[in-house]
Formats: C-alpha cells, structure tokens, sequence
C-alpha cells in the first residue's frame, strides 16, 4: 500500500469557524500551521487525499480545489469516495483502541478540537 493519508476538509484544512454556508461556500481561512504541516507530510513522502461531504454534492470538489488554490496548499487529490490509506486525519472521529466496551460513552462524549 502506498503512504496515502486521507484528511477531511472542514475542521482539519478549512477552519470552520463560520459553520455551514453552503456546498461551494467556503469562507473561513485555514487551520493555524495545516499548510506547512501538510508540506511537510507531503515532504516525508506521504500522499494527502482529501476526502470530503462537500464532494458527494455538485461542485464541491472544485470548490474546495478553489480554496486550496487561495491558500497555496498543494494535496495530492480530492475525491468523492474513500481510497487505501494507512490512515485518516478527522477532527469528528475516535480512535478504535480494540476495545469497543467504551464505544458508547466515547460517542456520548465526543467533542470536536474547536468547540
């Protein structure tokens, strides 16, 4: 398997901040320090495919191509479905740790980085 590393967009690349405007409206600016961290993955030889909700919806993927483009964040791909990857970058997952007694209260539990 290549060294693909999958990451969502809203929360992760794209800040946030303002919440849902739309599929192709993305007005807020990047998360502080993503773009030279995405460099830097990028730079030890890793693949970033974005994988995004906004690109089950037409013309999300150009949108969120667009934004990259604003900000000079280069990525290897945007797709529309998941691809091989040894893993993902979300800021709405939890990490299975083997043991799914915990699960529920994990899901109960979760808050987002940001909020």
């Amino acid at each position: 398997m290549d060294k693909t590393i999958i990451f969502d967009f809203d929360g992760v690349i794209h800040s946030y901040t303002s919440g849902w405007q739309g599929v192709d409206v993305i007005p807020d600016p990047p998360v502080p320090g993503i773009k030279g961290a995405i460099d830097e993955i990028r730079d030890a030889g890793y693949k970033i495919v974005i994988l995004s909700s906004r690109c089950h919806q037409p013309g999300g993927i150009e949108a969120i191509k667009e934004w990259l483009d604003k900000y000079e964040i280069i990525v290897d791909a945007v797709v529309r479905d998941k691809v091989p990857a040894i893993l993902t970058v979300d800021d709405r997952a939890i990490c299975f740790d083997g043991n799914p007694c915990e699960l529920l209260s994990k899901i109960q539990n979760f808050v987002p980085w940001n909020k």
